[in-house]
């Protein structure tokens, strides 16, 4: 049996009026996503436990059938396997945003402009933070770079019991009472505020601006925590298991779970990341010995953040291609399979941010393909099956496996 995931990061909703009352996952052009929703069990899975923090790091270690209330240890930590960084005990890691902020002289009256600093390129945002090393880092503070926005600041001996919040949850908004609040509440406020002159003056900078880009004006800290402690997916499950994504946070949970995770060419989670090759990526896994493999779509998540409804329909049709390539593929293959369609987490575009309530699923099984009469969105998930927590995903997908 193989098993795939096609986790559509961030691609639940809620109807809009622009959408003639639609969701941008019933507005988009989903022929795939419907024809297996069609012989599939479908219905709405929590993700997110009650009491827990939306994120994409507590709701994919839920999908992928890690408990996030045993498991999860911070967002940041996860982040920082995949950089290669090697967390000692008393280590805390915080995630760090290049962000773009208005141009007010005081810190407190600037607004979030950009979480992402306009995407910024990889090799750009590696000289940037260079710099920041250089000049701000020291024997207890490192940072250390990663994929496009999304950077790690070390802290030796560091502490959780500081008050910080994700960039992409204040767009739009004055920063000063979201600035760093607690034991290092001081310190991380002043370090945003000198990454400022720093970056002002950068060569990266200077020629964004020239280019009519986004620079990338301060670094921006949320998500912190400690090492995290993660069982093997083999262990826990019996599987070889893979991942296949762009962002860091998935590609550490991977090497924390010893996951195989390969490393796709121009893979970027946005909407101009290459889709073909994660799905050829895909592909590879399954024909090569790998039992599960978890394909990871960042982009409409991204588009949700921006409040982009042109452009999160697109990623999510985008998605249903995928799942058309990969059924294709693998009823070609003499292996049975099951496949599993959900997000991790609504990012609706009315509040640009993550929320907590209940995703849509389906799960085809080739062995037993049902009638159920239902397409592929929130509205037609609500007839189905209620699951109460993301880790019965792994449990329905893997039951045959365990009886």
């Amino acid at each position: 049996m193989k098993y795939l995931v096609i986790l559509g990061d961030g691609m639940a909703d809620r109807p809009l009026k622009e959408l003639g009352g639609k969701t941008p996952l019933e507005y988009a052009a989903t022929p795939n996503m419907d024809k297996l929703a069609a012989m599939s069990t479908v219905g709405l899975v929590r993700t997110v436990p009650e009491g827990m923090k939306p994120g994409s790091d507590v709701a994919n270690l839920s999908v992928l059938g890690y408990d996030p209330r045993k498991y999860y240890s911070g967002r940041s930590p996860l982040e920082a396997l995949s950089i290669g960084v090697i967390m000692k005990p008393g280590d805390v890691a915080v995630r760090t945003n290049l962000v773009t902020l208005s141009d007010e002289p005081d810190l407190a009256e600037k607004r979030m402009l950009d979480y992402s600093s306009g995407e910024i390129p990889t090799e750009e945002a590696r000289e940037l933070i260079e710099s920041i090393q250089e000049e701000l880092g020291n024997e207890r503070l490192r940072f250390y770079s990663g994929v496009s926005y999304r950077h790690c600041l070390i802290e030796a001996n560091g502490t959780t019991e500081t008050e910080l919040t994700p960039p992409h949850d204040i767009s739009g908004k004055r920063i000063g009472e979201y600035l760093p609040k607690g034991k290092m509440g001081e310190e991380l406020t002043e370090l945003i505020r000198r990454s400022g002159e720093i970056l002002k003056k950068h060569p990266v900078n200077r020629k964004r601006v020239a280019e009519n880009k986004r620079p990338a004006t301060h670094v921006w800290f949320w998500g912190a925590g400690t090492r995290p402690q993660l069982d093997t997916f083999f262990s826990k499950f019996g599987l070889k298991g893979a991942v296949v994504s762009a962002v860091d946070l998935l590609k550490g949970i991977a090497k924390g779970t010893e996951m195989y995770s390969p490393c796709v060419k121009g893979a970027t989670g946005t909407l101009s990341t290459n889709w073909q090759g994660k799905v050829d990526a895909v592909k590879e896994c399954l024909a090569d010995g790998i039992d599960y493999v978890y394909l990871h779509f960042e982009a409409p998540d991204e588009c949700g953040h921006q409040g982009n409804v042109a452009d999160k329909i697109a990623s999510i049709e985008k998605v249903d291609w995928a799942v058309g390539e990969l059924y294709e593929f693998l009823k070609g293959l003499t292996d049975a399979f099951k496949i599993a369609v959900l997000p991790d987490h609504p990012t609706p575009i009315e509040c640009k941010t993550h929320t907590s309530e209940p995703v849509p699923y389906m799960i085809y099984d080739s062995l037993k393909p049902i009638v159920s009469g239902l397409k592929y969105n929130e509205k037609d998930a609500q007839k189905g099956y209620f699951m109460d927590n993301g880790q019965m995903i792994m449990e329905k997908l893997t039951e045959d496996e365990n009886a």
